[in-house]
């Protein structure tokens, strides 16, 4: 049983670092029109047990983001693997003043 314990945790690690050195090679990519790193600058808002408020910095990331496409991510189990809490997450328009699309 110990055996399975250990497989598991070797197979969460890789897969970690692998999303670890994904995002690392495309960190200045466009995505849902902001970038990544722009993205990364709400992660203190997003991350539990308590999140900080949202900077300025991180609502005008939000504010230019694309949130319909950003929405696509509300059932993605990669998110929460970066430590981001989606609930917190899809709190940060409201808090900045800002409203979610109708559909999300």
């Amino acid at each position: 049983m110990g055996s399975k314990t250990s497989s598991s945790m070797v197979a969460l690690a890789i897969m970690a670092l692998s999303v670890v050195a994904m995002l690392d090679g495309c960190m200045a990519q466009s995505f849902c029109n902001t970038s990544l790193a722009e993205l990364f600058k709400c992660k203190p808002a997003v991350t539990p047990p308590n999140p900080a408020p949202p900077t300025p910095e991180c609502c005008a990331v939000v504010s230019k983001a694309d949130l319909k496409c950003l929405c696509g991510l509300k059932n993605s189990p990669l998110v929460p693997t970066l430590g981001i809490d989606l609930n917190l997450a899809f709190q940060l328009p409201a808090k900045c003043n800002l409203s979610l699309p109708p559909q999300c």
